[in-house]
């Protein structure tokens, strides 16, 4: 299984330097690892857990805990059918039915190509367009069953690769500005809270000995 590669290190060891404690840079580097590999790895959460000074079982026990974050090999193509109800009422049940039988594969399971992962989505917030669904969190609306036939040649052929990445992609264009602070300015304010820390510890320990 692949830790994370130099290039997604470097990425990684940026992203920490934001916070002011390693270990609040967990998600995004789950998510750093996921886009690598396609899933979280027991590899790659090993090597999460060493660059955030954490336990692997800690790394895991985040990771297991949100729906975004897959644990187990998933396809290249998550694709989550909302049945929620908006889209129940509007065929939801049916379409997912439709995309098992389609599919060759339960709620949850993986098709033999390893192409595609169904799932059972409890709500995608597009109501509006229901019956819906997700393929790697990009939305698609007013879905039957013949246009969700059309959607899954097209994802086989590649004809929707440059709107549909692989899963773990959640955007191909790294932000570079924006929120971001500059590396110096990041430090100086991370110095001035560890001194008003120890300002405040050691007028606590100077309190309690009087």
């Amino acid at each position: 299984m692949p830790r994370l590669t130099p290039a997604n290190v470097a990425r990684a060891r940026e992203t920490i330097s934001l916070y002011p404690h390693p270990r609040s840079a967990l998600i995004p580097l789950c998510h750093l690892a996921q886009e690598q590999d396609g899933w979280l790895t027991p590899d790659a959460m090993e090597h999460i857990a060493e660059l955030l000074e954490l336990t692997p079982a800690q790394v895991l026990g985040v990771a297991s805990f949100y729906d975004m974050l897959h644990t187990e090999p998933v396809g290249r193509h998550l694709v989550a059918v909302c049945t929620n109800i908006a889209c129940l009422l509007s065929g939801g049940e049916e379409l997912l039915e439709h995309a098992e039988r389609s599919l060759g594969v339960s709620v949850g399971g993986t098709t033999a190509d390893g192409e595609f992962t169904l799932e059972d989505s409890e709500c995608i917030a597009f109501c509006e367009e229901a019956p819906c669904l997700q393929v790697n969190s990009r939305f698609f609306g007013n879905v039957d069953a013949a246009r969700f036939d059309q959607l899954v040649e097209d994802l086989r052929a590649g004809r929707l690769a440059d709107s549909v990445p692989r899963h773990g992609t959640l955007s191909r264009v790294r932000r570079d500005g924006g929120l971001k602070v500059p590396a110096e300015r990041v430090a100086a304010e991370r110095a001035e809270a560890d001194a008003a820390r120890a300002r405040r510890k050691a007028a606590a320990e100077q309190e309690a000995g009087r």
